[in-house]
């Protein structure tokens, strides 16, 4: 009809109704419903321009302007990256766009968007990394983001990536996206696992009788990437010959209901969103699908369709005599083994392999347990004793720096704030780096590895004691590297009961941020059994988790649970590559809140704990002023609180610095112990050892327990309980810092008095 790229296009004037409008291109009059209208591309010369910028000053004339934004508009494409969990979606977007997200051998990495951009053969190519998801229902909030992303950003293709050894099981999602009717491309991704594996697969065929375009790749070693690419760009410009519409077939009786709804929206076409065609819209409102119907709520004829998909629905399964949503998932799946059947020869099934050996033993019902725990406590003592060596040589790098600026510098506040506040606050959370780079490599060789999907397995059953889903496990462990996307990662469990307790109880998993906080007092009091008491630490957050979750299940939410589903993927030896970038992205933002957060954080505690100077006799020069400082003043405020575990103001300061961030607490407690008028380090690390000798000083060990228990559990950061706003609301996420700070004080009070007893 015309409506082609590059041609102009004038309105000629509109209906009495103000529709149709008339169109007058290529010289015909054309009439068209605004609906209509809205599918097509429109650009005027204001926009041309705006596109071109500067880049072309020699275009005038407006056809011409036009011409050059349009065609670089089109060289822009926008791809959406859907498919299951695990089936390396992460991986591939990172091979294509260079990023290091984090690619874990588990479900649910991904919580969130995550878009990158490549240039391809004059292309800009966007892609939008989505949440893994095994269908496009409502059920799960990861199914309602991706279609939503689907419906409000419109990708221009969408590649559906799909694991090469697990067809039936991952082409489910792709008959879903059949429906829809998008530009598609699907990425066989670990393909060199299915030709190990003995199976033949024609993936041309399959391509040519499904109408997508499938292509074979493996992410990390950049097999078939170019190939892909090649096909994403042909997809977009409608090239690839391959390209066709079809659809899944649902069977005699389904298809007889199906029909006549699908052929009153054609009807009314002008009343459907331009998203999805009304084939999709009639079987979505004959499932019950709350998200179509929101869609179509505004339709005159909404109420007609309703009434319609309910008679089909109701006929349908007493038809079959079976539920409306397993028959179509039959359908679906019959339409995959009958395309299969054509192209695919599955290798023999062994279960023999490494991978099932190793699973005898990992998930073993007496040794699982054994093997888990002693996992966790080698990762406590390596971090601790492995971290020991190169955190000295920080150590001593801060002393040098402290020693080098406090010689330099004369004699002032402005010294004073640089050396003690600024090297001395950061220094000391500095140091150790090295203690977090070694916790989170031991983290990210679990995840890449898959044994972190086992060892939820193993703990179903102690996680459904407390009233949660098995994949709670999977975020709970996550907060052990940083409590805000283990937050977010809680949006994979389908029940939200069991997804809002978890969310309330992952605050209790020791982040890697707390891990300064031990390393000072563990390394002041207990170095001797270090490794230990840091397992015990972490232990205790895993207990409170516990025994929180069984309380709120018991007295909140009583619903029963969702069964337990997911999936065991194969163990994958991660390549050191890939550990080392994860390992570096959570250290990089270690550090990057160094240089902002604690920075800051340590300036403002130097500036309270400083001022106001008392003026003093000059014999009297050495006098104390940090309990005469604003800090000392707060410090000797809330002490009382405090006060039945015998810790001083300063212990008490540094607790309620940490509220931002709780390395802080480190910092602050550095700055505080540190005792004015003290004259410069004489050896490096002379320092670090004057603020433990102080410390040590100050606190019994019964106190030291008592600070360790009530960091470890008192409110979460602030990103935290703003992660918990979000996914939650601002009602939950203020519960839980009351309720954490409140068990955090009793348990800490326990502790004191028992190791009291004890000592």
């Amino acid at each position: 009809m015309g409506f082609v790229r590059g041609q102009e296009v004038k309105v000629i004037l509109d209906a009495p109704l103000k529709d149709p409008i008339e169109y007058h291109i290529m010289g015909y009059d054309i009439s068209l419903r605004r609906k209509e209208a809205e599918m097509i591309v429109v650009m005027t010369r204001e926009e041309a321009e705006a596109i071109t910028g500067a880049e072309e000053t020699t275009l005038v004339d407006t056809h011409d302007i036009i011409e050059y934004a349009v065609g670089s508009k089109h060289k822009h494409i926008t791809v959406g990256l859907v498919g299951n969990p695990n089936s390396g979606k992460t991986s591939l977007f990172n091979t294509l766009c260079g990023r290091s997200e984090h690619v874990g051998n588990y479900s649910g990495v991904t919580v969130d968007a995550k878009r990158g951009k490549l240039k391809y053969h004059d292309y800009t190519i966007e892609i939008t990394d989505l949440p893994g998801t095994y269908a496009l229902s409502a059920y799960s909030p990861e199914e309602v983001y991706v279609r939503r992303h689907i419906v409000e950003n419109t990708p221009d293709v969408i590649v559906n990536t799909v694991v090469a050894s697990n067809l039936e099981r991952n082409l489910y999602l792709t008959t879903e996206l059949i429906d829809m009717s998008p530009k598609m491309v699907i990425a066989l991704n670990m393909y060199d696992e299915l030709e190990r594996g003995g199976a033949k697969f024609d993936h041309e065929a399959l391509s040519e009788m499904i109408g997508v375009p499938m292509i074979p790749v493996v992410a990390p070693s950049g097999m078939g990437i170019e190939q892909l690419l090649d096909s994403v760009i042909a997809v977009h410009e409608n090239s690839d010959s391959r390209v066709r519409h079809i659809h899944v077939g649902y069977g005699a009786v389904i298809e007889e209901h199906l029909e006549p709804l699908n052929s009153d929206m054609r009807l009314h076409r002008d009343e459907l969103t331009a998203h999805f065609p009304p084939r999709y819209y009639a079987l979505k409102l004959i499932e019950g699908d709350k998200e179509v119907s929101a869609l179509l709520k505004s339709s005159p004829h909404y109420e007609r369709w309703t009434k319609m998909a309910e008679r089909a629905r109701i006929s349908i399964e007493e038809a079959l005599d079976e539920d409306l949503e397993a028959a179509l998932a039959d359908r679906k799946y019959g339409f995959i083994s009958g395309a299969l059947k054509e192209t695919f020869v599955a290798a023999e099934h062994r279960r023999d392999t490494w991978s099932d050996k190793l699973d005898a033993i990992v998930t073993h019902r007496i040794w699982g347990f054994p093997i888990f725990f002693a996992l966790m406590w080698f990762m406590f003592y390596a971090t601790f004793s492995l971290g020991a060596y190169p955190q000295e040589w920080i150590d001593m790098g801060v002393g040098w720096l402290y020693d080098t600026v406090r010689g330099m510098m004369a004699e002032g506040p402005l010294r004073d704030m640089i050396t003690d506040g600024v090297i001395s606050g950061v220094g000391s959370v500095l140091v150790f780096l090295p203690n977090i780079m070694i916790l989170y490599l031991f983290i990210s060789f679990l995840e890449d590895s898959g044994y972190l999907a086992r060892a939820a397995f193993i703990m179903d059953k102690v996680m459904h004691r407390m009233g949660v889903h098995g994949k709670s496990f999977i975020p709970m462990v996550m907060g052990f590297g940083c409590n805000v996307p283990a937050v977010m990662a809680c949006r994979t469990i389908e029940c939200r009961t069991s997804r809002l307790i978890t969310i309330m109880v992952v605050p209790f998993m020791s982040c890697s941020a707390r891990l300064p906080i031990y390393m000072m007092i563990v390394g002041t009091f207990f170095a001797a059994h270090a490794g230990t008491v840091l397992f015990l630490l972490y232990l205790l957050g895993i207990a409170m988790a516990v025994i929180s979750a069984r309380l709120m299940r018991r007295f909140m939410f009583r619903e029963q649970e969702a069964p337990f589903v997911m999936e065991l993927s194969p163990y994958r030896m991660p390549t050191l590559m890939t550990t080392l970038r994860h390992m570096w992205s959570k250290c990089a933002q270690y550090l990057r809140k160094m240089g902002g957060l604690i920075l800051i954080a340590s300036i403002i505690v130097w500036l309270l704990s400083y001022y106001p100077r008392p003026k003093y006799d000059n014999n009297d020069t050495d006098a104390p002023t940090y309990e005469l400082s604003y800090m000392g003043y707060l410090g000797q405020l809330c002490n009382p609180v405090f006060e039945p575990m015998d810790m001083e103001w300063q212990a008490t300061v540094a607790l309620i610095s940490g509220i931002p961030a709780k390395e802080i607490v480190v910092s602050t407690m550095n700055v505080l112990y540190a005792q004015p008028g003290d004259d410069a380090p004489t050896t490096d690390d002379e320092l670090s050892h004057d603020v433990s000798a102080r410390i040590a000083g100050s606190m019994s060990t019964a106190t030291a327990v008592a600070f360790l228990i009530f960091a470890l559990l008192y409110l979460p950061c602030i990103a935290t309980i703003m992660a918990i706003a979000s996914e939650l609301n601002w009602r939950w996420a203020v519960g839980s810092a009351l309720y954490n700070t409140a068990i955090a004080w009793l348990m800490a009070w326990i502790a004191f008095h028992l190791t009291q007893w004890i000592v």
